[in-house]
């Protein structure tokens, strides 16, 4: 999603929001993660303004301080990004890949069935499809990824075949390398 992302091609606007849509935002964000809730007023004040970037391909980028911390496509889940993940590490569901799989998540490729059934992969129990999971990388702390699940973590272990994550945001990507929008 953010392979070939650039600010000054991709955003279209970068806008205040109403009140009514900035509570709307933090309503869904709270409902989707839960464990933000004694963080919701650093990255979400009630009080401040909030902006959202609008980007070509209906995708959506919530700034705090001009600093990106979620987004999303179209009306899908919101995402916490990298940075934010990499601060409040234990926001989202956690899948790990195994060894094999660190350089083809890095450079953007979907996560398959494999890299995560392996000896050195660990996915939690009975996660649905389009669940929105962060890729942790075997022997590492930090997540290298967020992606959304294809199947549902049954289907993964049962199948082990085929794509199990649509990658969605990686570590050096635009989005990752990109710190401000203004």
């Amino acid at each position: 999603m953010f392979k070939r992302f650039s600010v000054d091609e991709h955003v279209s606007t970068s806008s205040k929001v109403k009140s009514s849509q900035q509570r709307s935002v933090r309503s869904k964000v709270l409902e989707q993660y839960p464990e933000l809730e004694p963080y919701a007023e650093m990255l979400m004040p009630k009080k401040a303004p909030m902006v959202v970037a609008k980007c070509h391909n209906h995708i959506q980028i919530v700034l705090h301080e001009g600093e990106p911390v979620f987004f999303n496509q179209r009306d899908g889940p919101f995402m916490p990004t990298l940075q934010l993940l990499h601060k409040v590490p234990h926001v989202m569901k956690q899948v790990r890949a195994d060894k094999g799989a660190i350089p083809f998540v890095l450079s953007g490729a979907n996560v398959m069935c494999p890299g995560l059934t392996s000896a050195g992969g660990d996915m939690p129990e009975s996660l649905e499809a389009g669940t929105p999971v962060a890729i942790m990388a075997e022997g590492k702390e930090h997540a290298m990824a967020i992606g959304i699940l294809t199947m549902s973590t049954d289907d993964i272990r049962n199948k082990n075949k085929g794509v199990a994550i649509e990658m969605v945001h990686f570590l050096g990507d635009d989005l990752w390398t990109c710190p401000h929008i203004d």
